[in-house]
Formats: structure tokens, sequence, C-alpha cells
């Protein structure tokens, strides 16, 4: 936590900015994703495109990004801290292009008067245009995602990092519970007010929190490779992998977080077709995730104190066990909307256990003073993971008759693998010290 020292009500102070810039952050997460998948649907996108767009466009700019601004972020030294210029910087861009978003449909008509009868008719014009403003969203909600673990990291006490991130979770699940309750029935009506409001919020709060947040202050990094242009090209490179990929211990870490987050992405990834197919409305379906939420909302501070005492490592083999049999059962049975109304609100209260239980798994098994680094490799990792998945599935998908139930199977069957992963780290982990001596390699 570098020079950072705390009273009690200074951390109730840090907790309350922090949440409030992960309300603003979560506002927009939780809305983005159905808010595109429901207009691609409107644009008559392909599975294939959807799976493209949505998932592993940003997957292959945190592969691109990530390490250069991780890295970055873990050497900066400047009156704002290392993180803050790397999670303000980039947040009024991507509010910008969210509100950009809510005009795609008069955007694509202006793009397609230019063009002429000879261009892209205006299905194509709409999807150019959103596609143009989503690729402008994700590449600075991936640099500001790549540090925003990092200023956690730097600034929340190790000792209750657990239940902070119970918190953590319960604001992300509140504003969840907020827009797929109230806002997501109307997103395909009223989607520019949507996008413009939560595009101002988060630019607004994000922004706040990131003005009241104060980091402490780090010793100097290590020199920056000496030599000529290529050796300081290649110097932090080689530094990179030969840290991040020369254990044998963080290559099993990085492969179970990937299959932790890998095994929930086939059903969230089309969820929303899926319910359209079986006949549900979408505003029944937003409020079967709203009580989905509910329920992981009334988990989450539990679920993270538990984390704190038993070790994230311990809940992502229960929860991935646990998954594994869930998934099965759903791609057995779910295939009339009642069926499916179990099986999804089972899917997304344990997905969230999951996500709860191990948030800080990084912040405990990372070396501390480069957390943003070894952060930055497992997303590497995670990100090929999804790029290759998600949009195999919608070809999967399109050419199989779009039977959605299938993304049941396939994410239980990764749940399994995932879950044996994760008890070859915990093995390690125990040689290395276990839960009360564990010192990172």
């Amino acid at each position: 936590m570098g020079t950072l020292v705390y009273s009690t009500g200074g951390l109730v102070v840090l907790f309350c900015w922090l949440l409030w810039g992960d309300f603003a952050w979560n506002m927009k997460e939780r809305a983005i994703i159905p808010m595109a998948q429901l207009l691609l649907k409107q644009f008559q996108a392909s599975d294939l495109i959807l799976g493209l767009l949505v998932t592993s466009l940003p997957s292959a700019l945190g592969l691109l990004l990530g390490p250069i601004i991780s890295v970055r972020s873990d050497r900066h030294r400047g009156r704002w801290g290392r993180r803050i210029p790397y999670l303000l910087i980039p947040t009024p861009l991507a509010a910008a292009a969210m509100v950009a978003m809510g005009y795609t449909p008069q955007l694509a008509d202006a793009l397609h008067a230019i063009l002429g009868e000879n261009g892209p008719d205006i299905l194509r014009c709409r999807l150019i245009v959103f596609g143009v403003l989503w690729t402008f969203f994700e590449i600075f909600t991936v640099i500001a995602n790549s540090v925003f673990g990092g200023l956690i990291n730097d600034v929340v006490p190790e000792a209750v990092i657990g239940r902070f991130f119970g918190l953590f979770r319960a604001v992300g699940l509140l504003a969840a519970i907020i827009f797929n309750f109230w806002l997501i029935g109307h997103a395909e009506e009223y989607y520019r007010l949507i996008f413009i409001t939560l595009g101002l919020l988060y630019g607004i709060g994000f922004s706040l929190m990131c003005v009241m947040v104060k980091e402490g202050e780090y010793p100097p990094p290590s020199p920056a490779p000496a030599g000529g242009l290529a050796a300081r090209l290649l110097g932090p490179i080689k530094a990179y992998v030969k840290e991040c990929a020369s254990s044998p211990y963080y290559i099993w870490l990085f492969a179970a977080i990937m299959l932790g987050n890998l095994a929930f992405q086939p059903v969230n990834a089309f969820d929303v077709p899926y319910m359209k197919s079986i006949g549900m409305e979408t505003e029944q379906f937003g409020h079967l995730r709203a009580l989905s939420y509910t329920i992981s909302l009334v988990l989450a501070f539990n679920i993270g104190w538990m984390a704190d005492k038993f070790h994230p490592l311990r809940l992502g083999i229960a929860t991935l066990a646990f998954y594994g049999v869930v998934a099965i059962w759903g791609g057995i049975f779910a295939q009339s909307t009642a069926i499916f109304s179990v099986a999804y609100v089972a899917h997304t209260v344990v997905s969230g256990m999951f996500f709860t239980g191990t948030a800080s798994i990084g912040q405990r098994l990372y070396p501390r003073v480069k957390f943003a680094q070894f952060a930055s490799a497992a997303g590497i990792m995670t990100a090929f993971g999804f790029m290759v998945l998600t949009p195999a599935l919608g070809h999967i998908l399109d050419i199989t008759g779009h039977v959605y139930r299938h993304t049941f199977f396939i994410g239980g069957a990764l749940a399994l693998l995932g879950c044996g992963i994760f008890c070859v780290v915990y093995r390690h982990f125990l040689r290395l010290g276990g839960h009360a001596g564990y010192q990172a390699p």
C-alpha cells in the first residue's frame, strides 16, 4: 500500500469513494453488454458477429493494451499517483462513446447518405457505426480496466481485502438490479436515453472517485534497460515474460483464472438470444436477472468474509465444482421458460459466488509491487480464451440452428476442468506457505 496509513474513519471514507466509483463503473458495465446484444439483434447481426464484437474485440484489445498499460502504471510515479492518471484520462472518452452509441441510427443514416446507393444498406451502416463506436469505447475501457484492480491493491489494506471485495460485489449487484429491474425492459424503445444517462453517470461519477482517492508514495522503479532502441524496446518485454511466465506456479494460476472466467461465458454471451428463442419477454428476463442479483447481493458480504477466513482458492474449487453440476442440469432440462428461469437464476447466483469469492485472489497471490503486471499476464491468457471461445460458440450456434441450451453443457465442462486446475494451484499454494505463511515466488 505504499506509505498509506488509515484511521478507522479514513478507511470508511476510502471505502465510500471507491464504492461510489464502483457503482458508476458497474452501471456502465452491467448495461453495456445487454444493450449491445439487443441493438445488434435489432440490426440483424448474426451470433458470430455478436460474439466477435461483444467479446472477442474487447479481449483482443486487452491482449494488446493490457500488458503495456499495466507495466507503465506499475513504473509510473507522479503527483496523482501511479494508477489515477490511467483511470482519469480515458474515462470521459469512454463516456462520450457511450453517449454517441445512443445516436447510432442517426449517424448511420448520415453515413448511408454520404456513401449513396452504391454503399452498404442501412442495416450494414448501423452495424458499421455501432462497431466503430464500440471499438472506441472498448479501447478506453480496457485502459482503465487494466489498472482499476491495481488501485484497489494499492490503497485497500490486505487484512480487509476480502470483505472489501464483498462490498464491491454488492455494489455491482445493486447496479445490476437497478438496470435489469427498471431499465432493460425499455432498452429497445429508449436505448438513446439509457446510453446518454449511463454515459454521463459513468463519466462524472468515476472521475469524481479518481479525484477524491489519494495514492501513497512508492520506491522508485527499477532502472529502465540501457542501450540502443532495440534494447529499450525488447528489454521490458523480456523482463515481463521472464517474471510472469518462468514459474509453473503462475502458469497454473493464470490457467485457473482463465477457465474460471470462461466457464460462465457461454451462457452470459448468449443469454439474451437464448431467452428470446424460448419466447420469454425482455422485461420478464430483466426481472429474472434482478432476482438473481438480489440473491447474490444478500450473499456477497458473507462470501467476502469467507474469502478472508478460508482463502479464495478454496472458494474457487467449491464454486466451480458446484457450477459444473448446475450447468449440466441446465443443458439437459432448460428448454421451457420455467426451467430456464430456474437454471438461469442458479447460473447467475453460483457465478456470482465464484467472482465474489475469488475477487481478491490476485491481491493475495501476486507480488504486490508488480500487481498490475501479473494481473495483466492473467488477463492475456483470459483474453485469448474469450477471443477463441465466444465466436466459436457463435459459429456453432449459427450452423446448428441456435440451440442455446448447448451453452450450459459447454460452460459446465469448462467449470469442471477449471476446478481441477484450481486444485493443482492449491497444492502449489500449500508448498509456498499456505494460508498463514504464503510468500509469492
